[in-house]
């Protein structure tokens, strides 16, 4: 396999389940909408791709080199990564979804793959995504008063300050 190969002559994107597709260090990669991303997962539910491995969220704000997206998909401030494995066959495929500062929210994988109530958990409270139909999206690192989402790259980093504990004197 390729690191990155068009399917058609044209050099038009590959698609599978009428997104387009690439390839990264050998593992497929799947560009759906937030739109398109549940029927997209339900299909690879479908041929077998039954286990979530990982879903994570990430913030492209200070980072605008050129990335490796198929034609016709555009960047967007966040991106929602899942990772997807096929047990039987052992095979990984990847689904990157591009999400817009605006409004950065995206369907949840729960109902598909329960073992994604944590991890878009996470998503939500360190980067800010919204996973709609989630069934308890909390905050489940930061306390539940904590203001704003300390992985975003605009978050304000500075000092926290550190309460210490006096020594017993003997």
């Amino acid at each position: 396999m390729s690191q990155a190969q068009p399917a058609t002559p044209g050099g038009e994107p590959e698609l599978v389940h009428g997104v387009p597709a690439s390839w990264s260090r050998g593992q497929r990669v799947l560009h759906p909408s937030r739109e398109s991303y549940l029927e997209v997962a339900r299909a690879l539910r479908g041929e077998g791709y039954d286990f979530l491995a990982d879903l994570c969220a990430v913030d492209y704000l200070t980072h605008q080199a050129p990335r490796h997206l198929p034609q016709g998909v555009r960047p967007e401030r966040f991106e929602v990564v899942a990772n997807l494995l096929s047990t039987s066959a052992r095979q990984r495929v990847r689904l990157r979804v591009q999400v817009p500062e605006a409004d950065p929210t995206v369907p949840s994988l729960f109902w598909i793959y329960p073992g994604a109530e944590a991890m878009e958990r996470e998503a939500y409270d360190m980067i800010g995504v919204r996973f709609e139909s989630h069934p308890d999206l909390t905050r489940i690192l930061m306390p539940e008063d904590w203001e704003g989402h300390p992985l975003r790259k605009d978050y304000p980093s500075g000092r926290v300050p550190v309460q210490f504990k006096a020594t017993p004197k003997r």
